[in-house]
């Protein structure tokens, strides 16, 4: 029975291990056991080869060093190649800062990493059960997961050069504890798995075994749900992505830009999915502490009828909104202000990646929005500064001056994008020109002819 669910599982996973050579994570505890000692029986007639591999964290002192002996020793016994290696981890910990679940995590793939690369190996097994299925996918969803996450472990997904796989996720724990006892593997036992202090165990100890008693079908029923969900997900996201390049109108390195617009007119399910891929495309590694709540603060930003707002993501992404615009910036930091003079003819590289040129022409020139021609007798220096509180400029055809910043809101300019536009004024403070935006009073049209001063504005 236990032999035809693992079979009939690989099967209906279309994985076959036939001629592949599998590294096995083993702890010595009776799920990694007894997946490497089942493994180990199938190589002639798979026509397999299994290995082994080990990791103490020296965490338990001689107790986790005695665990790598067994697992050794067990190994000799079979001829099973045996890789092991000791890691300290709590140093590992005091320099990276990371948990201690997260840290034994690391440095357990990391080191099997190695091993399937040293060794030329296809597939890294792992014995996971239904009965984690169950813990991950209820912790999950308890801690606010979203897309992919909720669905639990997958049986395959890639790693290094190779696959991980999960033969045993058809299992329960009772199964493979009732393996252990037939073929008397005696495997070792952590007692930190009974300890309450770890979230996972509270669930194994007290959730799990409420839920069974509900149902003993149930660790079946959460594996069916898994794999649904994980399909679903597939799909949903193979959508999105196509999506995903209409609603972009800019995307760079630590930033990306969405049409608010044409975001909202598409499917509420590829909202979210779209939100998901700009965030897998902004982190390096997924923040634990991102939710679904986050994703759910971006909708509800993304259809305010408020014209600004922003939110604070983990790990220092900032979400901004800006009229029709909805801009994701990581390692966020307020734009500086700047303030430079040009006594003479010459050119500037601003902050902004714009290119400021000043010369003298003479004749006509046609004049736009990037462009500005002045009287040759404009005193100098010119001032080429971030705006002032109090900003005035006296633009053509109009009585009296008007507010920078009042000019910002009417152009619609994002929030963040004001911070850091260039103000050119005359050495008195005159406001001559917002590059792209206004033209002062002091401007020439292209008809004029003589000697002028050019000022162009331009992407570098």
């Amino acid at each position: 029975m236990f032999e035809d669910q693992v079979s009939n599982y690989l099967q209906r996973k279309k994985v076959t291990l036939e001629g592949k050579k599998i590294l096995v994570g083993v702890s010595g505890g009776p799920d990694s056991l007894a997946l490497l000692h089942f493994l180990w029986t199938k190589e002639e007639e798979w026509k397999i080869k299994v290995y082994a591999g080990h990791v103490d964290h020296m965490f338990r002192g001689g107790e986790s060093l005695e665990e790598a002996k067994f697992v050794k020793l067990f190994c000799e016994k079979r001829n099973i190649p045996f890789s092991w290696e000791r890691i300290n981890l709590p140093v590992f910990i005091e320099k990276t800062g990371m948990n201690s679940q997260k840290a034994a995590r690391e440095c357990r793939y990391s080191f099997y990493e190695k091993i399937m690369k040293e060794f030329n190996l296809d597939y890294l097994a792992l014995g996971h059960h239904g009965d984690d299925q169950i813990e991950t996918i209820l912790m999950r969803l308890t801690r606010g997961s979203s897309g992919k996450a909720r669905a639990g472990i997958p049986f395959i997904r890639p790693f290094g050069a190779g696959n991980i796989i999960r033969p045993f996720l058809c299992l329960e724990r009772d199964d493979i504890e009732e393996y252990c006892k037939v073929h008397n593997l005696n495997p070792r036992r952590d007692p930190s798995n009974e300890k309450d202090t770890y979230s996972r165990n509270r669930y194994r100890k007290y959730v799990v075994p409420f839920l069974k008693k509900e149902n003993i079908h149930a660790a079946k029923h959460f594996q069916r749900f898994s794999e649904e969900l994980a399909d679903d997900e597939a799909y949903l996201m193979e959508q999105a992505e196509e999506r995903l390049s209409f609603i972009l109108v800019e995307k760079r390195e630590q930033e990306a830009v969405v049409d608010i617009n044409r975001f909202l007119s598409i499917a509420i399910p590829l909202q979210r999915r779209c939100i998901q891929l700009i965030l897998n495309y902004l982190y390096d590694e997924m923040p634990i502490s991102l939710s679904a709540l986050h994703t759910e603060q971006m909708m509800i930003l993304l259809k305010s009828p408020h014209s600004s707002g922003n939110i604070d993501l983990p790990n220092g992404l900032k979400v901004k909104k800006s009229y029709h615009y909805l801009h994701f910036q990581l390692n966020f930091s307020p734009t500086k202000s700047f303030y430079y003079e040009l006594s003479k003819m010459g050119e500037l590289l601003l902050p902004n990646g714009y290119n400021i040129k000043v010369e003298y022409i003479d004749g006509e020139h046609h004049t736009d929005n990037h462009c500005i021609l002045l009287d040759s007798s404009i005193s100098f220096p010119l001032i080429i500064r971030t705006r002032s509180a109090g900003d005035r400029i006296h633009l053509k055809g109009m009585n009296g001056k008007k507010k920078v910043n009042r000019i910002f809101i009417d152009e619609k300019i994002p929030i963040h994008e004001r911070e850091n536009w260039p103000i050119i004024t005359d050495s008195n403070g005159e406001i001559l020109w917002i590059p792209g935006l206004k033209k002062s009073i002091y401007s020439h049209s292209n008809t004029n002819s003589g000697s002028n001063l050019l000022i162009t504005y331009k992407k570098q």
